[in-house]
């Protein structure tokens, strides 16, 4: 079903009202969650929004904390999430680090006791459309075994780098894991195989089948040992840069999603000196890769976010596209 971006922002803001969220953060959250659907990406949108609901029952996400600034060394800045809402904790630290870049060439902002931020690209975009590369990441509760375990130890940890292209951008938003959590929990609820094997089953074998991954939680990393290798650092950055938790202290605070609080991420910005040039070398490189020859007939070869920059635009044609149950569960939230 389709539902417009007014109805889901109004259903969105009442409800976090109803569990304490007001002014900014409200209204930065819903924005967020609603676009973050609208982009296609429903799984870390409106599909996430009822166990947002659930973390503010349980007193993990705090409605009126707001980030306090701890540290600073040049360009480099600590803040405290204070455990507060995650997607505006986000944004904020990505805006301070473009306001550090825009003075200084580069920015770096390391966040520590923050919460799951929803969408991980919205915050590599928001620096894009401020005229700056845009790179962060996060750690998260132990999700993923590390290459040759079955048990899990290290996080998912998605990672995000985006370069501004004329009025948008071209963007890599990825976790560590071939398919993320929210994505494989959508595959299930529409009944759909995964595209390519994304983790094992309980005999331990490769499986498309996103509902045999949810039991097991063995999801298979990225290149394999390379994207378990790429998770381990990219915690061990976020964790010593913010003075933050890392994976493993995570882990111990809980067993479910849910309990999936108390997380370290890091926000960079690089100014872009030549708009123009920049604009130039993304344009050549997008026509160079369009010109590949696809591995099927008229099969059109992407770059890099250009999916979800089109379901956005057909969303704001269209409405937004949502499954029924799902938004059902919101709206009897």
């Amino acid at each position: 079903m389709r539902v417009s971006y007014d109805e889901m922002y109004g259903v969105v803001m009442e409800k976090l009202e109803k569990y304490g969220v007001t002014g900014d953060v409200a209204v930065g959250c819903a924005q967020n969650l609603v676009e973050n659907t609208q982009y296609g990406v429903a799984s870390h949108g409106i599909n996430r929004f009822p166990r947002l609901i659930e973390m503010l029952k349980n007193g993990s996400v705090k409605p009126d904390a707001k980030p306090v600034r701890v540290g600073s060394l040049g360009a480099m800045e600590q803040w405290d999430g204070n455990l507060g809402m995650g997607n505006t904790n986000a944004a904020f630290c990505m805006d301070r680090a473009v306001e550090l870049a825009k003075e200084l060439g580069i920015g770096c902002v390391a966040l520590r006791h923050t919460n799951h931020w929803q969408r991980a690209g919205a915050f590599g975009a928001r620096a894009a459309k401020a005229g700056c590369i845009g790179i962060c990441w996060t750690n998260t509760m132990p999700n993923m075994p590390a290459w040759g375990a079955k048990d899990r130890h290290i996080g998912n940890n998605p990672l995000v780098m985006c370069v501004p292209y004329q009025d948008d951008y071209v963007m890599i938003d990825g976790a560590m894991a071939q398919f993320s959590y929210g994505a494989i929990d959508s595959a299930a609820l529409s009944g759909r195989e995964l595209p390519v094997p994304g983790g094992y089953d309980e005999q331990g074998n490769v499986t498309r089948n996103p509902a045999e991954i949810k039991k097991t939680w063995r999801v298979l990393p990225i290149g394999f040992w390379k994207g378990s290798g790429f998770a381990i650092l990219l915690d061990m950055m976020a964790a010593s840069l913010s003075g933050g938790m890392s994976v493993c202290e995570i882990g111990k605070q809980g067993a479910t999603p849910t309990d999936e609080y108390n997380l370290s991420q890091v926000f960079i910005a690089i100014q872009v000196t030549d708009k123009a040039a920049n604009d130039e070398t993304v344009r050549r490189i997008i026509a160079d890769i369009k010109s590949s020859n696809p591995v099927e007939p008229g099969l059109e070869v992407l770059y890099p976010g250009e999916r979800a920059l089109a379901a956005y635009h057909e969303s704001k044609q269209r409405g937004i596209r949502v499954e029924e149950a799902v938004w059902q569960t919101v709206l009897a939230l």
